[in-house]
């Protein structure tokens, strides 16, 4: 079985999941199961039952470190037809760790994937921060061209320019996702509103009498997508022809931006708790986009694909989930 993607569904696939364990990789790691695909999840460290998904394999791998001959072992030992990137690095890490988990990791599994038989197709998980800032009031469109200006973005393009160079040159059948800043069931807690999350869950547990919520200014607006929406993305290219999505990039949103405040104050409203939201001064060695909206008319032509979740939904599951 090949991933010359012809149409198909996961059913019977064999498919591999980088980063299985974040956020992002176990909602997938769960819905190709669910789908009938043979799933192995990979991730830096041993699994564990904190997050168990029924009938999806483990295995434990320092991706960063592996380099191209252990990543091309890793795939051919697993016969894998379909290979999904949802490692990487954001939070809490050095520039040289950002790098070398986002950036150096794909160029890897580039060179590792370009040499495997059968011709497995990569989907590379992006970021509308490899764009930079936005025209306010306008989506942002792949055809844009990307000025990251945040350490993250640029290490992402750096990583979707090694992936659509070798699809490209017909070394690889690979596709580039730029998705939108996500939300959702499970939202980690270095995000904005998956640490207000946390906090609104610690609050319940210990209620205050007066609670004060300080926060960064809300100044920004982002487009925020559904975890769930992402993953039916992500399941779609998976079963789009090569002729039609390899070497392409498509981008992943709701396709509108929301004023972070607004998102802010929908979380609290969902959390039911009367929270004196206070902001802090502006940091001025802050770097990122005021203005983030992505154009996703690609999706809907290209993949049949368009979210079908609102932000209210996302930020309801949530808050029930933290």
């Amino acid at each position: 079985m090949t991933a010359s993607a012809d149409g198909r569904s996961p059913a019977g696939r064999r498919v591999v999941v980088l980063g299985g364990s974040g956020f992002l990789g176990r909602h997938l790691g769960a819905a190709f199961r669910q789908a009938g695909a043979d799933v192995l999840t990979v991730s830096r460290t041993a699994p564990t039952q904190r997050h168990p998904t029924p009938g999806v394999r483990a295995a434990a791998m320092d991706l960063t470190g592996a380099g191209p001959e252990r990543l091309a072992t890793l795939l051919a030992e697993a016969g894998a037809d379909l290979v999904v990137n949802a490692a990487g690095a954001v939070w809490g890490v050095t520039p040289e760790e950002m790098r070398r988990a986002n950036a150096d990791l794909v160029g890897d599994l580039v060179e590792a994937m370009a040499g495997l038989p059968g011709r497995p197709r990569l989907i590379q998980l992006g970021t509308v921060h490899e764009y930079g800032p936005g025209t306010v009031d306008r989506g942002t469109a792949e055809s844009h061209p990307p000025a990251p200006v945040t350490p993250y973005g640029r290490v992402k393009l750096q990583a979707a320019d090694r992936v659509l160079a070798a699809a490209r040159s017909g070394a690889l059948d690979g596709v580039v996702l730029r998705i939108a800043n996500i939300i959702g069931p499970g939202t980690p807690p270095g995000s904005l509103l998956g640490g207000l999350a946390e906090r609104v869950a610690r609050l319940r547990e210990a209620p205050d009498p007066d609670p004060v919520l300080e926060l960064a200014p809300l100044r920004a607006s982002r487009d925020f997508v559904d975890v769930r929406d992402v993953v039916d993305a992500v399941l779609a290219v998976a079963a789009a022809p090569a002729d039609l999505v390899s070497g392409e990039v498509v981008n992943i949103g709701s396709g509108r931006a929301v004023p972070v405040r607004h998102a802010v104050e929908r979380l609290i409203a969902h959390s039911g708790l009367a929270l004196r939201l206070v902001e802090r001064e502006a940091d001025t060695a802050r770097t990122d986009a005021e203005w983030q909206q992505l154009d996703i008319a690609k999706a809907a032509r290209l993949l049949g694909w368009q979210p079908r979740r609102d932000l209210d939904s996302s930020l309801g599951a949530l808050v029930a989930t933290a």
